[in-house]
C-alpha cells in the first residue's frame, strides 16, 4: 500500500468471515490517515467509524458521530428496522441490536 494520506474503501469487509471483518476494521482504525469506508453493516459502522454519513433516497443525511447518525429513529426511517443500542457487558462498546419492526418482515 502506498503512503497516501487518504484511503477510500468500498465494502472492504464484503465476503469476509466475522473474525477477518473485525481484524480488518481494527487494522484500518490504526492507520495514520483519513479513511472513507462504504459499509452496509451498521454495527461495524457504529463500532469503528468516527463519523457516519447515511444515504437515504439519494440524499445524504448530515455527517455525524455514529450514535447520532445511527440513532434508532434514523435507522427506522431509512432502513425500516429497529436498532437498539446496547452496551457490551465485557468491553463496554456500544453495538446495535437490529430487529424487524413487524413480525411479517421476518418471513
Amino acid at each position: 500500500m502506498q503512503e497516501t494520506p487518504l484511503l477510500l474503501l468500498d465494502e472492504p469487509t464484503n465476503h469476509l468471515d466475522v473474525r477477518h471483518q473485525l481484524h480488518l476494521m481494527r487494522l484500518v482504525r490504526r492507520l495514520d490517515r483519513t479513511v472513507v469506508v462504504a459499509l452496509h453493516d451498521l454495527t461495524l459502522a457504529a463500532t469503528f467509524c468516527d463519523r457516519v454519513l447515511v444515504l437515504h433516497e439519494g440524499l445524504a443525511l448530515p455527517l455525524a458521530p455514529p450514535h447520532e447518525a445511527l440513532a434508532p429513529d434514523v435507522v427506522d426511517a431509512v432502513f425500516g428496522v429497529d436498532a437498539t443500542p446496547i452496551r457490551h457487558p465485557v468491553t463496554g462498546d456500544t453495538h446495535l441490536l437490529i430487529t424487524p419492526l413487524r413480525p411479517e418482515d421476518m418471513s
